[in-house]
Parts: structure tokens; sequence; C-alpha cells
């Protein structure tokens, strides 16, 4: 049985069944529904010709064309497709046309899958949902604190002891910095960031605390949501205010053992905001291994530009708090035991 469905009812009912995606590899790539499968009908040169046939003689000659490739793929999408549902039950989506979905969809039917359904609009009606979705209320509570501070780590240690936390470093891939992408895989696309920020706040519950690090709009090349952003903006921020040697000590920590090349290279990055003489002193100080000046000339950058985004808030909003080393679980029970007191 083949059946049309709406994102919402997906969502709400169908969200437990394996999805299979249809598109080209370069479409998936770009944005896809978390934990989607890939089943490409075409290649993404097999879609560009299809697309100019269309384009430059007619439908009908695409369509012909596209028969041409997907045959001699018939049996591979079928065995591929057990493997992903061998209960034979799934979801299938592809852009919005529902050509691909609906050929793939009546395909299982006739080998012998039990539910398949299509959902209508495809891909581009996820995208609407997610960004609506953002335009409700969520209760963040905002972990501030200047570079070094150990926000990530405190973070992770909420989570453990059972709060509510969105990690945006790492659904971006990127710690947030010049030095963010270092030793990293490739970051996601913007819009997949936003499907993936998307999948976590929808398992979460919106009216309880979620606790969420301050961060700028963009997290290395991907964009926060404008509509999230400015929900985070108008959040209580909890400061977490460590003194400067000891966010040192953590930075040398995190990062003296990466690559001495991609670490110079963060810094050259930044030469113009440090200022040349500072930025030329800090490379030398690498090339020494005196990682102790390294972090403290480029957290004099840092310092000043975290400072400048939270002046740009509500003053009633910040709430500081002094501590005196960087201890990632002490802060975290702090931080509950507050919440506590204060009723969330």
């Amino acid at each position: 049985m083949k059946q049309i469905i709406f994102i919402d009812f997906y969502f709400n009912n169908l969200a437990h069944l394996p999805i299979i995606d249809v598109r080209s590899p370069g479409e998936f790539a770009k944005g896809h529904i978390p934990k989607a499968h890939l089943i490409e009908l075409f290649t993404d040169k097999e879609r560009a010709i299809i697309g100019t046939t269309y384009k430059k003689e007619s439908k009908e000659k695409a369509v012909a064309l596209g028969y041409d490739f997907v045959r001699p793929k018939l049996d591979d999408f079928i065995t591929k497709a057990i493997e992903i549902a061998p209960e034979k039950e799934v979801v299938i989506h592809c852009w919005r046309g529902g050509m691909r979905s609906n050929a793939f969809a009546d395909h299982l039917i006739e080998h012998g899958f039990k539910k398949v359904y299509v959902i209508d609009k495809g891909y581009k009606a996820f995208r609407n949902h997610v960004l609506h979705f953002f335009n409700q209320s969520f209760n963040l509570k905002i972990l501030g604190g200047y570079t070094g501070t150990g926000k990530t780590e405190i973070l992770h240690f909420l989570e453990k002891k059972g709060q509510q936390i969105v990690d945006l470093e790492g659904l971006a891939m990127h710690r947030g910095s010049a030095f963010g992408g270092i030793d990293l895989l490739p970051q996601p696309t913007t819009e997949q960031f936003e499907n993936r920020l998307f999948s976590i706040l929808r398992s979460l519950n919106s009216n309880e605390p979620i606790w969420v690090e301050d961060e700028s709009r963009s997290i290395g090349s991907a964009a926060i949501p404008e509509q999230f952003y400015l929900k985070m903006r108008d959040a209580p921020v909890y400061f977490i205010a460590i003194p400067l040697h000891e966010r040192i000590e953590y930075l040398v920590d995190t990062y003296a053992n990466l690559s001495q090349d991609k670490l110079a290279e963060a810094i050259t990055r930044i030469t113009k905001r440090l200022g040349y003489d500072n930025a030329k002193f800090a490379l030398n100080e690498l090339e020494n291994k005196n990682y102790y000046k390294v972090a403290e000339i480029t957290l004099f950058y840092y310092d000043k530009y975290y400072l400048k985004g939270l002046q740009k808030r509500q003053e009633t909003t910040i709430q500081e708090f002094k501590i005196l080393t960087v201890n990632p679980e002490e802060t975290a029970d702090f931080l509950i035991r507050l919440k506590n007191e204060t009723n969330g």
C-alpha cells in the first residue's frame, strides 16, 4: 500500500520508521532530513543531463532518459531498501515534485513492500516545516563566559546530569573561533546545520530550561537561524567569570597538541584583528612552543570581541558568577543548584 502524507503527519506518527531520500548525492549533501538514508535514483551527472534535456528538448524525452538511467539499477534499489527497512515499511521523499519518490515507492510495492509512505512536496515541505519551527518559544538559558571557560564541557556535564542542552558547536562541527575548525571534519552546510538543530530541539521539552552556549550568529561557516538567534539574544545569560591565567592553562591543554601549521594559519587569518605586531609575536612564540604566551596574546582579542557582543544585551538579563578554576563538572553542579533554587 502506498500513501501520500504531509510532513506534519510524518513527524507526529511515522518518525520511528526508516526514511529514504531518493534525490541525488549533491542534493543530499546540501541538506537532508536527519537520519534519512540516501538511495539516489540518479547521480549528480545523470540529474544534470536530464535537466538539460528537459529544458532544451522536452519533458517526455527527459522522462524517457530518466528511465534509461534507472533501469539497470532497479534490483539494487530493492536490495538497498530491504537493508534499510527489513520490515518493508518505509517513508520516501524526493525534492518536491514527487515524480522520483512516487516511482520509487511504486517499485517497492511491486516487490513486496507492505506500506510505503510518500511525503507530499518532499524535502521542500520539510524545509518549510523546519524554518517555521524556529518561530516557537523556547525556555533558553545562555551559558556565557570568555574563551577558555570550558563552556562546551560544562554543557556536556549538564546533559550527563539530566539537563536539556543544545551543543551548537557540536552541531556545526566547529569550536567557534579562527582556531575552531582545526583537526575537525568539514562543517555541514548552514542548511544542514539548521536541520540538525531542528532535530535536537524537536526532541526536547521547549517549556523546560534548555542550556545553550553563548555564540555569535556564525559558528565557522554555519549560521544560526535568525529566529532562534534572536531568542538567544533575549534569554538570560549565566556568565561564568574565570581568571585569565586559568583560562590560558585550559586553552594550552586544549590546543597545544593540534597541528602547529594549522595553528599558525589561524593566527595569520586574524592578523588584522590582533594587529600586525601582536600576530608576528604570537607566531614567533608558537614556533618556540611557548603556548601560554600565544594564548595570552590571542585572548586579548577574543575577550574584547566577546565583551562587545555581551554589551549589546540587556544588562538586566546577565548574571555574573565568579569561579576560581576551570572545572566544568563543578560548574555544571553549581548551575543546576542555582536553577533549582530559582525554580528554573
